[in-house]
């Protein structure tokens, strides 16, 4: 075989299309050490174990979670050579492994996230009260999506269920999830609400909801959002950036859309309330209108009875006055002609006059006068 001589940059490319070709991506696992960030856009850090260390490299808008030294991860790269003859790995992704490296990550994007305002409550909206079309973001395969499909129709059925099937853990699942929200988004017939859900599983298996990617697409969703991810006890940060927060998938359900019997009961009780209101109004208003009619009658025989008085007082006043009282009572009305005879000066000697008693009148001639 004949010896070829390369230049020092065909050497280089040599070795890292074999490197390509051989190893196009490697998946390598150890504790962060020396990391820095140059201008604002270039991560440097190595990753080691108790045996070696490896210099890593990747650009800012591609990580993450918040790293630190100390902090154990898994680094998804792509193995290079530098110009400069240093080996390196170009990273494309990182993920923290371990509990504790798992929270710190969660603690330092929890205090990156609240700055910015991503969990005030001020910005949080409330749930459609009886949506129709549900946008989903989980795994179909999940029993977690299964619960919340079965607790959505005993609960009120009849329900447009639109599901983006995604990964929900591992290295895939931030970036389907985070897209799956913005489909849901997106589409001409919007949804109502989105329900990102995730059954139970270990604080790495949850961690795809405390990628930045996620929390972020939670938080800018135009649509409502509700978050039921794990256990009851676990919370994640787009548990913190959602809308509201469900404990489960199954308490999700249960916080989307009412129960129908209660909501049948509600009914029914408003029915007979307002049954019973309608009674008692009708009841108060003929109690009232024979009260009513009862006072109006008591003052029509009061106002009959005061008038009925003054009407036989003015009739004995009237029978009083009457002429033909006074001629009963012994006295007459003497005429001459039409004129009645007041005084002896109103008549003469020889004068006709009528005398009008009490049953009739007499005729009579002036025979004298004497005054």
């Amino acid at each position: 075989m004949q010896d070829v001589t390369l230049q020092v940059f065909e050497a280089i490319a040599l070795i890292n299309h074999t490197l390509d070709t051989a190893f196009p991506f490697i998946l390598v696992e150890g504790e962060v050490a020396s990391f820095k960030v140059n201008q604002g856009k270039f991560i440097f850090f190595d990753i080691k174990d108790k045996s070696g260390s490896l210099g890593c490299f990747m650009m800012a808008f591609s990580l993450k979670f918040p790293l630190e030294d100390g902090m154990k991860v898994r680094v998804l790269a792509q193995p290079k050579i530098t110009n400069w003859g240093k080996f390196s790995l170009t990273v494309r992704e990182v993920t923290p492994v371990g509990e504790g490296s798992l929270k710190k990550s969660f603690e330092l994007l929890k205090t990156k996230l609240e700055k910015e305002g991503l969990f005030d409550e001020a910005r949080k909206r409330p749930l459609p009260p009886l949506p129709n079309r549900i946008g989903v973001v989980s795994s179909s395969q999940a029993a977690g999506y299964t619960d919340f499909i079965k607790i959505l129709e005993n609960r009120w059925g009849n329900l447009e269920i639109v599901l983006t099937d995604v990964t929900v853990q591992g290295a895939d699942a931030p970036t389907q999830v985070s897209k799956g929200i913005e489909y849901l988004n997106e589409l001409a017939k919007p949804v109502d609400v989105i329900a990102v859900i995730r059954g139970g599983g270990s604080a790495d298996d949850l961690s795809t909801f405390n990628h930045e990617d996620v929390v972020r697409a939670v938080a800018l969703s135009r649509t409502p959002t509700i978050v039921g991810v794990g256990h009851e006890i676990d919370v994640s940060l787009s548990d913190l950036a959602s809308d509201v927060r469900a404990a489960t998938p199954s308490n999700a359900a249960e916080l989307i859309v009412p129960d129908k019997n209660h909501v049948l009961a509600g009914v029914r009780r408003i029915i007979t309330q307002t049954e019973k209101s309608l009674d008692e109004l009708l009841t108060g208003t003929l109690n009232s209108q024979i009260e009513l009619n009862e006072s109006i009658y008591g003052s029509l025989d009061t106002f009959f009875t005061i008038k009925g008085e003054t009407l036989r007082s003015m009739q004995r006043t009237l029978n009083q006055l009457n002429p033909l009282a006074v001629l009963r009572r012994g006295y007459s009305i003497v005429k001459s002609g039409r004129k009645i005879i007041i005084t002896t000066s109103d008549v003469i000697i020889g004068d006709e006059i009528s005398i009008q008693v009490s049953d009739g009148t007499l005729g009579a001639r002036i025979s004298h006068v004497n005054n």
